[in-house]
């Protein structure tokens, strides 16, 4: 599985960005996908996901804010980020999971792309 992650970029305070990701190969085996960040200094942390039961997950800090939306036809997966905020800033990492049944999920990552909030 490859993820081409695109988006992202420089915004001021209160601005909106759109990412996006696209999945190639061997796509079938995916069970979920989403989007996880990284501020410098930081842990890496999820952000939105759709999850394998089909349900969205979001993080505390960017509910209300951030949504994340898919096009299955084209193996994609979209996050819309509006009022963003100063500690939004971070590299976004697009994130595919394939099941392994019960020995848990492998995980695939694209590329990173940095997202800067500043005026």
């Amino acid at each position: 599985v490859q993820l081409q992650a695109s988006g992202g970029g420089l915004v001021q305070p209160g601005g909106s960005l759109s990412l996006s990701c696209a999945a190639s190969g061997r796509v079938s085996t995916i069970v979920s996908m989403g989007w996880y960040r990284q501020a410098p200094g930081k842990q890496r942390e999820l952000v939105a996901a759709f999850t394998y039961v089909d349900t969205t997950n979001y993080a505390d800090s960017v509910k209300g804010r951030f949504t994340i939306s898919r096009d299955t036809a084209k193996n994609t997966v979209y996050l819309q980020m509006n009022s963003l905020k100063p500690e939004d800033t971070a590299v976004y990492y697009c994130n595919a999971k394939k099941s392994l049944g019960l020995a848990g999920f492998d995980d695939y990552w694209g590329q990173g792309t940095l997202v800067t909030v500043s005026s």
